[in-house]
């Protein structure tokens, strides 16, 4: 029995101790060569489109204000005399001043209003003609109209009514607005009577009256139209797009990015109307692009602008390329999976450890090269074997979560003869691999999202510098994630700003 007993153990001793030694020289690690990668073309200058689209609201107030401050408070007129043939000579006069205006919006027009006052005047003498007009009537009343014969007359009417200019504004191409002026004057009836004969001051009065109006509207419509404002406020915001915005570095051993801003194409809807404000809408389309130097974009400021029908109101959405290079994606995938033992259930045949993670580019697909060790526990033994594990996959992003995920992943088919004398029990473990990978070996892009939208936020400050009468609202509320691409050294995620932007103007010059 002691020799069956001694034997055994020398035969156990000689068994595991043969098994060490295979496992220690052959199976402790791994052979396998990285698959062979093929090299993407390299990353273009991108350029994408982005878009501000921006309400201007001009308040009526201020629209009042200058009209209030240019428009005559009176004017004075002389009719000819109507009735020199029955009464001889007189002059009739009138002087008419305003009060002030207001200025209301009603469906698709602006109505500016004021009342009027003044005075009516005829003043004048009864001619000869009266003594053959009383002679023609005889009796009493021919001698009462042959006594105002020479006789001199000065009559006084009132003169009340108000003003209405209705205005239905009008976007033009070349920058100026059209504003499209009608007016109507409206007159209290008072009539006066001149040696018998009655003076109608509407009939009078509002013809001339008319055609005072219908002249200064006409001035007025003409400096409207020929007004640079629109054009001048637009080249001057033109001129602040067009630039670089710097972006910072993307890693600390890359040069720092900058974002260009080239607009090239501005937009316009026609004009709305509501009871306190005109309403513009105006919208610029730029190209923005990644650079690593500061550059000075040239951005011709457009002759015409290009009506459109009516567009989203104050709308920012910027498209910014954000790229990160591969030692920055293999810095954040290591932090993720170094050190992750899976399974996580305790009777598990087998367990991985994770001891380094890389990733590199290849055709359309990224490489994960993984260095693990396994270890089964099945056998009595518990074999280990260190192996370095290629796995296959795609970048995709989830954009609810800021989140750079892999997909349709694959085993490489060499990978599986990697662990050596872990056999069959370690090979199992493939499956938890590419579960672990799905769930763990994701790179959160929330930081570079911050930073992008941290820099549009700086960009925006200087819209929202305070102007005499104009003040600016801008914001950003939120980044989206829109694309990717990759070449051998940067993986290239495209970060789209959203926002709103509006400008309030309460001062016209």
């Amino acid at each position: 029995m002691r020799r069956i007993l001694i034997g055994a153990v020398v035969v156990a001793a000689f068994f595991g101790g043969t098994l060490w030694a295979l496992d220690t020289f052959w199976g402790g690690s791994s052979a396998t060569k990285r698959p062979a990668l093929a090299e993407p073309p390299p990353l273009k200058p991108i350029a994408r489109l982005s878009s501000i689209i921006a309400p201007v609201a001009v308040a009526n107030n201020a629209i009042r204000d200058t009209i209030e401050a240019q428009a005559p408070r009176s004017v004075t007129g002389q009719r000819d005399n109507p009735l020199a043939d029955l009464i001889g000579k007189v002059e009739i006069g009138w002087d008419v001043k305003r009060g002030p205006l207001a200025v209301a919006g009603r469906g698709d027009a602006l109505n500016i209003t004021t009342t009027i006052s003044g005075l009516l005047r005829a003043t004048g003498q009864v001619g000869e003609q009266a003594s053959a007009i009383g002679n023609l009537l005889g009796g009493s009343i021919g001698r009462e109209v042959s006594k105002l014969a020479n006789k001199p007359f000065d009559h006084k009417l009132d003169i009340n009514g108000n003003v209405t200019v209705t205005a239905k504004p009008a976007l033009l191409a070349n920058w100026r607005i059209e504003p499209n002026l009608t007016a109507n004057v409206a007159l209290a009836d008072r009539s006066a009577n001149i040696s018998g004969v009655k003076l109608n001051v509407t009939q009078e009065v509002k013809p001339m009256l008319d055609r005072t109006v219908n002249e200064q509207m006409a001035k007025l419509q003409a400096q409207i139209r020929n007004d640079p404002m629109m054009e001048q406020t637009a080249r001057r915001e033109w001129a602040k797009m067009c630039r670089s915005v710097p972006l910072g570095a993307a890693a600390a051993n890359l040069p720092p990015l900058w974002l260009e801003v080239k607009p090239v194409r501005a937009v316009a809807a026609q004009p709305k109307i509501d009871p306190n404000w005109v309403i513009l809408t105006l919208g610029v389309d730029a190209e923005t692009r990644i650079v690593t130097s500061e550059t000075k974009p040239d951005c011709p400021f457009p002759a015409k602008l290009d009506l459109v029908p009516p567009m989203e109101q104050g709308k920012v959405a910027i498209a910014m390329p954000i790229d990160v290079p591969f030692t920055e994606l293999n810095r954040v995938l290591e932090a993720q999976l170094k050190g992750k033992t899976l399974p996580e259930e305790k009777d598990a045949p087998v367990y991985v450890t994770v001891q380094k993670a890389t990733v590199a580019a290849s055709g359309d697909r990224l490489l994960i090269q993984l260095k693990v060790k396994a270890n089964e526990k099945k056998s009595w033994f518990g074999f280990g074997a260190d192996a370095d594990v290629y796995v296959w996959g795609k970048p995709a992003l989830d954009n609810k979560d800021q989140i750079l995920r892999f997909t349709d992943l694959e085993l490489d088919v060499d990978s599986e003869a990697a662990f050596g004398l872990a056999g069959a029990a370690a090979r199992a473990a493939i499956p938890y691999i590419k579960g672990t990978l799905a769930e763990k070996a994701v790179i959160d892009l929330k930081p570079f999202a911050a930073t992008a939208r941290k820099s549009i936020e700086t960009a925006l400050t200087d819209f929202k510098k305070p102007a005499d009468g104009v003040a600016v609202e801008a914001s950003v509320t939120g980044v989206r994630l829109a694309g990717i691409e990759f070449d051998a050294k940067t993986l290239r995620v495209i970060a789209e700003v959203d926002g709103t932007a509006r400008a309030l103007v309460t001062k016209l010059p």
